[in-house]
């Protein structure tokens, strides 16, 4: 017995790949559960034709070369569990996603899928302060500046200004507490995404509370830090930054300074001209896999998990 192989049929021999292709594109906008219901198909036949559709993808996409590569965990699970997800900043992708955990060891793994060919061509790799990263990548790719991301940077600022805001509100007692309680978000917030009663609240509590005035302006004053383009100039900004909090008693904010200060070389990179890369692709490709996660909430198939998410910002075919 033989059985001939038509190039027009799926791996599923009762499906033709145009039909494939034509549920993989709506897999794109709606979850397995409502294309199945849509089309009269088991749900199993549903996800296997998503996976053959975003393996095409893949395939005609080739394999990747990049020169700017975006470092970033990822968590898929409860008790800590984390795979790395690298992207290609220039052609603006998800290349890889995997590894055991978040370890050095994980990270060498991208490196060996990628080879050392390719891997000696990666000028620049942007990342969090994680030190497993930077350890792997000065090994598997020396020639590559390092640079760390600006939003994980203003993230541990932050967390740094909540730490003040418990601390005041432990300080405090009684009616002094009404203008801080429930105020997190407001503080941390963008002042362009507050609301009214948001922005109005802010300006309670700013003129209520006069250490949180103080470490709210210099939270906000901190992002300028980036928009120098020399190290001296930048460096100059930083210490007079760190100079304005003597007296203020602001301990997260001293440790916050410290940190900045042994990282520096990672942060002062982006002032190099070449170095200037959209620094916000991995968070929002980071908020894509959220979304992805969710709608495929109670999914346990790691590899759809995979392919989901290095194709999520490819073309459809």
């Amino acid at each position: 017995m033989k059985r001939e192989k038509l190039d027009f049929l799926a791996d599923n021999p009762f499906y033709s790949k145009r039909f494939a292709f034509y549920v993989g594109r709506r897999c794109r906008t709606a979850t397995i559960k409502d294309v199945a219901e849509e089309l009269h198909l088991d749900w199993h036949t549903v996800k296997s034709l998503e996976k053959e559709y975003m393996r095409e993808q893949l395939r005609r996409t080739g394999t990747p070369a990049p020169r700017v590569i975006g470092i970033d965990e990822i968590s898929i699970a409860r008790r800590h569990t984390y795979r790395i997800l690298v992207s290609d900043l220039v052609r603006r992708r998800a290349i890889w996603f995997g590894g055991e955990d978040r370890s050095e060891a994980s990270m060498d793994a991208f490196f060996r899928w990628l080879g050392p060919k390719k891997s000696a061509k990666v000028r620049l790799a942007v990342m969090d302060m994680w030190k497993a990263f930077r350890q792997s990548t000065r090994a598997n790719a020396p020639q590559a500046s390092i640079l760390f991301d600006k939003f994980h940077v203003l993230r541990q600022l932050g967390e740094a200004l909540d730490k003040v805001r418990k601390s005041e509100y432990a300080r405090l007692a009684g009616k002094d507490r009404r203008f801080i309680k429930g105020q997190k978000y407001t503080l941390l917030a963008h002042p362009e995404n507050l609301t009214a009663n948001g922005r109005r609240s802010l300006r309670l509590l700013l003129a209520a509370n006069k250490r949180l005035n103080t470490a709210y302006v210099l939270k906000e004053s901190f992002a300028q830090l980036w928009d120098y383009n020399r190290e001296a100039w930048a460096r100059r900004f930083f210490e007079n930054w760190r100079d304005s909090l003597k007296w203020q008693r602001l301990k997260p904010y001293e440790k916050f300074a410290a940190m900045i200060d042994r990282h520096w070389d990672g942060i002062s990179a982006y002032c190099e001209p070449e170095n200037k890369v959209a620094l916000g692709f991995v968070e929002g490709l980071n908020t894509k896999v959220r979304v992805i996660q969710r709608r495929a909430y109670g999914l346990r198939d790691e590899e759809y998990l995979r392919l989901k998410i290095l194709t999520c910002t490819l073309a459809q075919i």
